[in-house]
């Protein structure tokens, strides 16, 4: 195999890497066994859940990429016509699929998540690769055969056993595909996760090369998306699950480029970065102000924590895109901001 050693195995460093990729997994099996003790592992999320994962880590770490673009001007300023059309045409976009249908506004909504959501898993397992120099095709095409899989499969378990006691946004924003999909995809899957132990297995006692990093990505990815989404049929046990091994990393990745570039930002954008907590705090205002616009006037939940309902009527339909803006743009720019040849110069992982 064709591989060129690097000093170190780990992303950001040995101890960052096992607690935000092994850590945020672990957490979330713990809280499958909280959830058990408490009762509510098959129902729906309780309050405390929807705060701690969905608040604090799903929607702040979509805001998180504002460190990455909107908060560095120099950054901004680099690629101004990407980052300005992409929200200009994802509104435009979003309030023409809203038009058509609130359903068929969030049926679009939700593929391009689930897009993203496979997407990150597999630009991690690309970034560990990148750093220990795997340039096998042969390697390549067993790594991401695997991970995708991994996500791949219990959608289309999803997909073919609507409806389920739980949704990506709404009921009804997947779309339901015949159970032979589900026959077809699982032998493969099978078969891709075999062909990924045994090249781990071979390489480590035939040549002594071991990716530690990138096998607890692709084991976390498989063991969290097959029990939140196959073995139970919770909401809970889903959310989890699901947003924990999705989030956590993200804001170690965002941090550390804010870390980098902070002596060259603006005074601000150093004070906002200063250190982890600040960082946090400020993901988490933002995530509350725009949730409070979508609890009182979209979801009208949640009034213990948001206050009391707004009524917009009609003008649902140029709020509701607008809303989802910051998700919509963050699943569009993550294709856009990592790539290595985008990044010269301002790399975060060597």
């Amino acid at each position: 195999m064709d591989v060129t050693l690097p000093q170190s195995k780990w992303l950001f460093s040995r101890e960052v890497d096992l607690s935000v990729f092994l850590g945020s997994a672990a957490a979330s099996f713990v809280l499958l066994a909280v959830g058990w003790r408490l009762g509510v592992l098959n129902d729906e999320s309780p309050e405390w859940t929807w705060v701690t994962a969905v608040l604090l880590v799903d929607i702040a770490h979509v805001w998180s990429t504002s460190f990455r673009v909107y908060f560095d001007a120099e950054e901004f300023k680099r690629r101004i016509w990407l980052y300005s059309l992409i929200p200009v045409f994802g509104y435009a976009i979003g309030v023409a699929f809203y038009s058509e249908g609130e359903l068929v506004f969030w049926k679009f909504l939700a593929t391009v998540a689930v897009f993203h959501f496979i997407r990150q898993q597999y630009g991690w397992v690309a970034l560990y690769r990148r750093k220990l120099g795997e340039t096998s095709n042969v390697t390549w095409w067993i790594d991401a055969a695997a991970v995708y899989l991994a996500s791949v499969y219990p959608l289309a378990y999803w997909m073919t056993r609507l409806p389920r006691n739980f949704d990506w946004f709404v009921p009804g924003d997947f779309f339901n595909l015949p159970e032979m999909v589900e026959r077809v995809v699982f032998p493969l899957y099978v078969a891709a996760l075999i062909a990924y132990a045994a090249k781990t297995v071979y390489l480590y006692f035939a040549e002594g090369f071991s990716n530690p990093g990138k096998d607890i990505v692709v084991v976390t990815t498989v063991l969290c998306w097959y029990v939140g989404i196959v073995v139970f049929n919770s909401d809970y046990a889903f959310t989890v699950t699901n947003v924990l091994i999705h989030g956590v990393p993200y804001f170690a990745l965002i941090y550390f480029y804010a870390r980098q570039r902070r002596e060259s930002a603006s005074r601000v954008y150093r004070a906002l970065s200063h250190n982890w907590l600040v960082f946090m705090a400020t993901l988490w205002a933002l995530a509350y102000i725009e949730e409070l616009f979508w609890h009182r006037g979209v979801w009208h939940e949640k009034n213990w924590l948001f206050g009391a309902d707004w009524e917009w009527g009609n003008l649902k339909v140029l709020i509701v895109p607008l809303l989802a803006l910051p998700q919509l743009t963050h699943y569009v720019l993550d294709g856009f901001i990592w790539r290595r040849r985008s990044n010269a110069g301002r790399r975060v992982i060597d």
